[in-house]
């Protein structure tokens, strides 16, 4: 388990000190990889007791064991891709990734809570509310999966894509109750934040999808759900994000089943119509050719 999943998984336990020293090991790892206690105290501006407190309380035996881990995970995971494309490649490759996406989807899944879940799925059902989808440039495929299937659910739901003004334009027409979905991780896009803090202002209920309890997208948001996204190269994976989103789609879609069958039905009768989809082609039957005559008819 690395440094954030740790604060992830304690996140609800630690004092407001404790948080401090914390958004401090998620933000800027290298002041704690090559600081001292009373340099991680100050840099957080609380004490040297209550740093080696979260290193306890992270499961660590001491400040020192924490350091450690994160000189290991600056060397492995968080620096940015053009730091990690420089680092010796896995000779068991598959073997890395394969586990690293079990570990994302299990992590993701299992940190999400009944009531915050439900919650959250009820705001993405209720037709009476519109949805609008805000993701950084890296999180961006998880954005269009989302707004791709739950607008095949329902209508009102919004992707915001382009430039920052076009989409603070589109944004423009966000309304009190509505729902605005942001979704980002770590070098998190300044941007997205600020128009998030902007919808929050306006009486929306701001739903952040992000890598970290610490993410700046938290504290405008009215509900938070979080994903793993270690990736074993030099990107972050988005897999534990897609599992989040499907499993968003598919309780939603529960909750809209009544409505979203004739509107999934008036969708497939259209392509069929317009005979847009391509099935596969039967396979011919095994065996000799027929025999079609001289002429090959």
């Amino acid at each position: 388990m690395g440094v954030v999943d740790r604060i992830m998984e304690r996140a609800a336990t630690l004092t407001a000190a404790e948080r401090k020293v914390a958004e401090v090991l998620a933000g800027d790892p290298q002041a704690v990889a090559f600081g001292t206690v009373a340099q991680v105290a100050h840099r957080a501006t609380t004490s040297g007791p209550t740093v080696v407190r979260l290193a306890v309380k992270l499961g660590y035996s001491g400040f020192v064991a924490l350091q450690s881990d994160v000189q290991q995970e600056l060397a492995r995971q968080l620096g940015p891709a053009h730091d990690r494309i420089r680092q010796r490649p896995p000779t068991d490759l598959l073997v890395r990734v394969h586990q690293a996406e079990l570990d994302n989807v299990e992590q993701s899944l299992s940190t999400v809570t009944d009531a915050t879940f439900g919650r959250i799925a009820e705001r993405l059902a209720d037709r009476h509310r519109r949805v609008w989808i805000l993701a950084g440039d890296v999180t961006l495929p998880v954005g269009e999966a989302m707004g791709q299937q739950l607008g095949q659910l329902r209508a009102g739901v919004e992707l915001l894509s382009g430039t920052e003004v076009t989409v603070s334009r589109r944004l423009s027409a966000v309304a009190a109750g509505d729902v605005v979905l942001a979704i980002d991780i770590r070098r998190y896009e300044r941007w997205l934040l600020g128009l998030i803090r902007y919808a929050a202002g306006r009486g929306t209920h701001v739903v952040a999808m992000t890598d970290s309890p610490l993410s700046p997208l938290v504290a405008p948001s009215s509900d938070a759900l979080f994903f793993a996204a270690r990736g074993v190269g030099p990107f972050d994976s988005l897999t534990g994000a897609l599992a989040v989103t499907n499993a968003l789609v598919a309780a939603a879609a529960v909750r809209l089943r009544t409505s979203a069958t004739p509107r999934l039905d008036a969708m497939e009768a259209a392509w069929s119509a317009t005979r847009m989809l391509v099935e596969s082609e039967p396979r011919p039957p095994s065996g000799p050719a027929p025999d079609r005559g001289a002429n090959g008819r």
